[in-house]
């Protein structure tokens, strides 16, 4: 008896300490129960592989998980009383997580989600409010006193692929062809200082590998950011290779030039020209020909306009032609001017520095004017120059010392973007073929492409 005493006691030592462990684990908390009426959603114990799932960084094994949406005129201590908590313990809570998040910045229509233990008496453990697709603040309720912490969801980049032809604007195109109209904008970040986008010609063309940022590995934030392009304009084929030289990252073209160069082509994005640079042009208002040293970029009412290039305000005001206009000198030889804006920007005065790309102002219509537009001046030398014409130096190209490593990246990014063009090319012979339009898209093993000629990583439309 003895022996089976000796053999048993470590078993009972062992089921003891099991049974102190799980004790331990489930943490002290406000215990409260889910409102009656409220869906729950319970959540399986492990994925197919056996591991813990979790959600927000919470262990969701032993929880039901219930989501929320915020009421209109809903505030942050209303939505705790409904969830079943007294008053000390709501001020208890907001005590926590007012120093994280804000209760003012709460809205009708976002998200919040309860996770509850199983059992009769269910409790909630923890909320978790989504203040955007990937940021969050967490309530712990598991111990004595409540605490708040801030989850933030891991991004992932996925590469995608566009290419068109242009019968209109870029943004057109991209947008017609089922791809991210933003994409454009980033096109024309990257090329600002080669082609001037308002300018583009019926039969200009790009081709393009940018990376799409997701959250949960399945919806789709933004573009991240451009990994190669190749735009063809008026016949020049432009490149942009990303490279990396001292700790900063920026666009070179084949040759291993940068393209930033001292001044953006427009300080505006996309919006049409309605009179360029002359000696001679009818003026709307005072109905007489007149020299108009400047270009004219139609806009709507609140357009941001930017600094051209790195500068320094030297006059700010309003005069009865040209009405609320800026003039920044950039260095000894060049100037700009900015009129007919509605409004400045926040800060601004004489003796401001501004940056390249830095908004100065909004477009407007004030002063000697028809409609809402930006007339843009340039003077070299204190005397005016044709904008459009205008062609500044490159900043510092690829060193020497890099040049391999450069060259390796670029035949890295010419092999990528030959291999989707013949993708994509495939894929319309096929569609073509079988004379049908697939507007859902197709899913290849690596990509996918909309026959509308955009492709993405592992997502259909």
């Amino acid at each position: 008896m003895s022996q089976i005493t000796n053999k048993l006691f470590p078993i009972g030592i062992l089921i003891v300490l099991t049974l102190l462990l799980v004790f331990n684990l489930t943490c002290k908390q406000m215990k409260q129960p889910v409102p009656e009426g409220l869906s729950v959603e319970p959540v399986t114990q492990t994925d197919k592989s056996g591991r813990n799932l979790y959600q927000y960084g919470i262990c969701v094994d032993s929880l039901h998980v219930t989501d929320y949406t915020i009421k209109s005129g809903e505030n942050m201590g209303g939505i705790f009383t409904r969830l079943g908590f007294n008053s000390t313990e709501t001020d208890q809570i907001l005590q926590a997580v007012t120093t994280i998040l804000d209760p003012t910045k709460l809205r009708s229509g976002m998200n919040y989600t309860t996770f509850t233990t199983r059992g009769i008496n269910e409790e909630i453990r923890y909320i978790a409010f989504a203040r955007s697709a990937m940021d969050y603040t967490i309530i712990d309720l598991t111990t004595e006193e409540p605490t708040a912490y801030e989850f933030n969801k891991p991004i992932t980049l996925k590469p995608a692929y566009a290419e068109g032809i242009l019968t209109s604007s870029l943004w057109n195109a991209i947008k017609s062809k089922g791809g991210d109209p933003l994409l454009a904008l980033k096109l024309s970040d990257v090329f600002a200082w080669q082609i001037d986008f308002f300018d583009v010609k019926e039969g200009d063309s790009f081709q393009v590998l940018y990376d799409i940022a997701y959250v949960d590995d399945t919806t789709a934030l933004h573009i991240a950011s451009i990994k190669g392009a190749i735009f063809t304009h008026k016949g020049k084929e432009y490149t942009a290779i990303p490279f990396e030289q001292d700790s900063v990252s920026q666009y070179f073209d084949a040759e291993g030039n940068s393209l930033r160069k001292a001044f953006l082509k427009a300080p505006l994005d996309f919006f049409r020209i309605t009179s360029r640079f002359t000696n001679s042009r009818f003026h709307p208002v005072l109905k007489k020909y007149r020299a108009h040293h400047g270009v004219d970029y139609a806009a709507p009412v609140g357009t941001p306009v930017k600094s051209i290039g790195d500068g320094t305000v030297i006059a700010k005001g309003y005069e009865s032609g040209g009405g609320n206009y800026v003039k920044v000198k950039h260095n000894t030889i060049y100037t700009t001017t900015y009129m007919h804006l509605s409004k400045f920007a926040s800060g601004l005065q004489v003796g401001s520095r501004v940056k390249q790309g830095e908004v100065i102002a909004y477009v407007g219509s004030t002063g000697l004017s028809t409609g809402p537009h930006l007339d843009f001046r340039v003077y070299k030398n204190g005397q005016p120059i044709d904008p459009l014409q205008m062609d500044a130096p490159p900043s510092e190209p690829v060193k020497p010392e890099l040049a391999d490593s450069f060259s390796f990246i670029r035949q890295t990014i010419y092999a990528q973007l030959d291999s989707f063009r013949i993708l994509h090319a495939s894929r319309e012979a096929v569609i073509a073929q079988e004379g049908f339009y697939n507007r859902e898209g197709w899913f290849g093993s690596l990509s996918r492409e909309v026959s509308t000629g955009v492709q993405e990583d592992g997502r259909n439309k």
